[in-house]
């Protein structure tokens, strides 16, 4: 039975990678660094700032020193919250009706992202869904971004033991994780989550290790996204 959701940020409620991309390339830029469109969807774009930073110097022949790799996150989380500020956080069409829809059925909701936590707050503050989510994970709250589990770990530790505590223990196989990356999809499945791929950033066929596949929140109500976990928990 389908108990909880755990949802990434980036490419699944907000439509803002295009815009990571944009001041990943501004920042890099600042530093004589490059950063092609197509490089990044093909090798970074599942990483937290800190990974993304950290690979990019390094493949530059670069060394990624902790205090360089935090003041670019800082400069590029200036520049994304002065975007934000004039044009606000553009939530994918279907997505915060699906969120309301999911809490109000009684599901337990979460987030895990490699997103700053200021970014996750306020964007869910600002489209008024913040109280549906028992917990957030991320970027600041994990020493290693996705692929690595260690944050879906940390979002089940966290559904069992933050208050209200619920009547029964959550396990993995009753907890849907909706992502939208290769690396997104593994961390969830080395947790043993059921996880469901959304085609907002990578085609069906980049995401055939989910269990179900999905080609858009929009449209996708609770019954559906439930027929969508029962089909893939059977697989």
């Amino acid at each position: 039975m389908l108990r909880a959701i755990l949802f990434d940020f980036n490419g699944v409620l907000v439509n803002d990678e295009p815009l990571h991309l944009a001041l990943f390339q501004r920042v890099l830029g600042e530093e004589g660094l490059a950063l092609g469109e197509e490089d990044y969807y093909r090798r970074y774009i599942g990483l937290d700032d800190r990974g993304c930073f950290s690979a990019v110097l390094a493949q530059a022949g670069e060394r990624p020193e902790p205090s360089r790799v935090m003041r670019l996150i800082a400069r590029k989380a200036t520049y994304y919250q002065e975007v934000v500020r004039h044009q606000g956080y553009p939530i994918f069409p279907g997505a915060a009706e699906l969120v309301r829809a999911a809490a109000e059925g009684g599901m337990t909701l979460g987030v895990v992202s490699g997103a700053l936590r200021d970014e996750v707050e306020q964007a869910l503050r600002q489209t008024g869904l913040r109280s549906h989510f028992k917990l957030l994970v991320t970027a600041e709250d994990v020493a290693e971004g996705k692929p690595d589990p260690e944050g879906y770990r940390r979002a089940m530790e966290e559904l069992n033991s933050r208050p209200p505590l619920p009547a029964r223990l959550f396990h993995p196989h009753e907890v849907l994780a909706v992502e939208d990356t290769p690396p997104g999809l593994a961390a969830a499945a080395a947790v043993g989550l059921v996880t469901l791929g959304v085609t907002h950033t990578y085609p069906s066929a980049a995401l055939v290790a989910a269990d179900a596949v999905a080609p858009r929140l929009e449209g996708l109500d609770l019954a559906r996204l439930q027929a969508l976990y029962a089909e893939a928990s059977r697989a």
